[in-house]
């Protein structure tokens, strides 16, 4: 009696455990190839396990990889592929020997490697692969805490002026989480910083309606906008400071005068001279200078020294 219940309890667990594996470790054949993992990694990341049941070293992998894979509640599936029955897969993705490993996602190979490999590389191949996937089987605080670490780290490669790290940071951020506005406008000022006009103002004008309408994207705009005044300036910086030599109340060839230094970099001289067209006239050209400033608050930060100074001098002639 006892020994029934005992294999009726076995019968139940062996059953339970099929049903797991079936879930997250499957069997795939070229017949059904695209749709367990072409198909189904739009939407979970697919681990592809390319053995064969006389392989030794794929028996010592395949486990560590299904324990691995059951280690996130979803989003994450183990495909084993069996070369002596399907051959015609492992020749199309170039397969030379096994074990063999690939990463799915979006349809697409992303990352793999071959042959037999330390349990412990194949743990950190596997966590370097999920950072960068979208959050596979995470909570929504967990999420949410991974985009503040990594728009840390890339705001902070920012306000160091490394632009292209940060640039590449902004890049894995939005290849992960496509709608974030605060990723997509960080990436679009490196490329102003760096002069990549052109391409920023492609990038401004294809921004998501969601995204262009965020608080990030009117930094990035405003920033956009400065650098492209500030270029043109530049370029004929001469002829504006004979201008302004034979007459200090041209306030049009004085306001050219501090994008032409804002494009040099030289910040507090580009803010004296709007600030001396305030103090002289501060209603020319329909505030022209004072919002010209309001500008340069937003691309240089509202926390800037140098903006928190200079508002209080602008409030200062304003209101005297």
């Amino acid at each position: 009696m006892n020994l029934v219940a005992m294999k009726t309890r076995t019968d139940d667990q062996l059953q339970v455990e099929k049903s797991d594996l079936s879930d997250q470790v499957r069997d795939v054949t070229f017949s059904n190839f695209v749709s367990e993992v072409v198909e189904a990694s739009r939407s979970n990341l697919i681990i592809i396990d390319f053995y064969a049941p006389w392989c030794g070293p794929c028996k010592q992998l395949t486990p560590v990889l299904e324990k691995l894979v059951r280690g996130y509640e979803k989003g994450v599936r183990l495909a084993r592929i069996d070369i002596d029955k399907d051959p015609q897969i492992a020749q199309q993705m170039g397969v030379q020997s096994i074990p063999a490993v690939f990463a799915f996602l979006r349809g697409q190979p992303v990352d793999g490697f071959m042959g037999s490999i330390p349990e412990s590389q194949v743990k950190s191949w596997f966590e370097r692969l999920i950072k960068v996937m979208p959050s596979i089987g995470l909570s929504a605080d967990a999420k949410r805490d991974n985009i503040v670490e990594a728009l840390a780290q890339a705001d902070g490669c920012f306000a160091e002026r490394d632009y292209v790290r940060a640039g590449a940071l902004y890049n894995d951020i939005m290849k992960t989480y496509p709608d974030n506005a605060a990723a997509y406008a960080g990436l679009l000022r490196c490329m102003t910083e760096m002069g990549e006009l052109e391409q920023a103002q492609r990038m401004l004008d294809y921004a998501p309606e969601d995204i262009a309408s965020s608080q990030f994207m009117e930094t990035a705009q405003a920033a956009l906008e400065l650098a492209q005044q500030a270029c043109h300036a530049a370029s004929v910086i001469e002829e504006i400071r004979t201008k302004l030599l034979d007459n200090q109340n041209d306030h049009q060839a004085r306001f050219d005068l501090a994008m032409a230094y804002y494009a040099e970099g030289k910040r507090e001289a580009a803010v004296e001279e709007l600030l001396e067209i305030v103090q002289r006239d501060r209603v020319w050209n329909e505030d022209a200078a004072r919002k010209q400033l309001i500008k340069l608050f937003e691309a240089f930060g509202f926390n800037d020294p140098l903006t928190v100074s200079t508002r209080k001098r602008l409030s200062s002639i304003l209101f005297s």
